[in-house]
């Protein structure tokens, strides 16, 4: 958690802003990057995730879909993250997994494909 208030000061010092993005969630992922964005001071813009348009077939929290109510993820003070995972479905993720050959991500092809077909992957320079 360290190093979430380093960048938090970081950003406020150079007048950044600060959000977090995050992609495919399984709940408890989910739930993770909240409690990261609760303790992350200097949030200055909303967080944005793809978790509400994720099929809830795939959900391993015990009791389903982690509650999105009015945009914001309530964070409890249980133990851990607060959330109990679901064992029988977490190994049928993991059969699925086993079963699946796709094992590399390929965002340039993906951009190339659907967005500009001479995108390529940049990192920034500050």
């Amino acid at each position: 958690m360290r190093q979430v208030q380093h960048l938090a000061r970081l950003a406020k010092t150079f007048g950044i802003g600060l959000s977090m993005h995050s992609n495919t969630h399984l709940g408890v992922s989910f739930i993770a990057m909240a409690h990261v964005a609760a303790a992350t001071p200097h949030l200055t813009y909303a967080c944005d995730t793809h978790y509400p348009w994720q099929s809830s077939k795939d959900e391993i929290v015990l009791g389903g879909r982690v509650p999105i109510v009015n945009g914001c993820v309530r964070i409890t003070d249980k133990s851990g993250l607060g959330v109990e995972l679901d064992y029988d479905q977490l190994a049928r993720g993991r059969e699925r997994y086993q079963k699946c050959n796709y094992r590399k991500r390929d965002d340039e092809a993906e951009m190339r494909k659907y967005v500009d077909p001479n995108w390529k992957r940049v990192l920034p320079r500050w």
